[in-house]
């Protein structure tokens, strides 16, 4: 059991002093969730509350020794949906091409001391590129490939949160990897 599910449990068990321990480590992970599919921050930090107050309110009935992080995520992604202010995904996701760039030049045979100009417009060009490519995935598949990938959430909880099987989430993240390793231009042998 993570420390984060013994804060909750203790929490549901009437410690309200564990509270903060669960805020400290749920918050964080809620916000860089919300913050790719929602354009305002307000609108972010009012959806990271209100899950907050609706796990209050139902830490009673809250599974001693459960996983807390599925249940959190599930909890907001409904608040999200539920807002109406969900946003398209294209307005919201950000690649930083500077962090792009640096790790081509880092791979360059120059050994990454000074980026040309040619590996910059490399750079810039694989970040529009991935980023159209993660656009064009289907919300299921961005959605669990975010979980997985950039949330570092098991396939089972990402799976829980979805509602969706373990094997789901699996085919829908295998997918959505192909289609961005294709993006890049790998070729398709390499993509297995």
């Amino acid at each position: 059991m993570s420390t984060v599910d013994e804060a909750m449990s203790r929490y549901a068990q009437g410690e309200a002093s564990a509270f903060a321990a669960v805020y400290d480590q749920v918050a964080p992970r809620l916000e860089r969730f919300l913050r790719r599919h929602m354009r305002e921050k307000t609108a972010v930090e009012d959806i990271v509350q209100q899950t907050f107050l609706q796990m209050h309110n139902a830490r009673g009935t809250f599974i001693i020794g459960a996983e807390v992080m599925p249940w959190a995520f599930a909890i907001a992604r409904r608040l999200m949906i539920d807002s109406g202010r969900k946003l398209r995904r294209e307005e919201s996701f950000e690649m930083d091409g500077d962090d792009l760039a640096a790790r081509l030049a880092a791979a360059s045979p120059a050994g990454g001391l000074v980026a040309s100009g040619e590996d910059m417009m490399r750079a810039e060009e694989a970040r529009a590129r991935l980023a159209a490519a993660f656009v064009g995935l289907t919300e299921p598949q961005r959605t669990a490939f975010e979980l997985v990938k950039t949330e570092g959430l098991t396939h089972a909880e990402a799976a829980s949160i979805l509602g969706t099987t373990v094997t789901g989430i699996k085919l829908r993240v295998h997918r959505a990897y192909l289609t961005l390793r294709g993006a890049l231009g790998e070729p398709a042998e390499e993509r297995r």
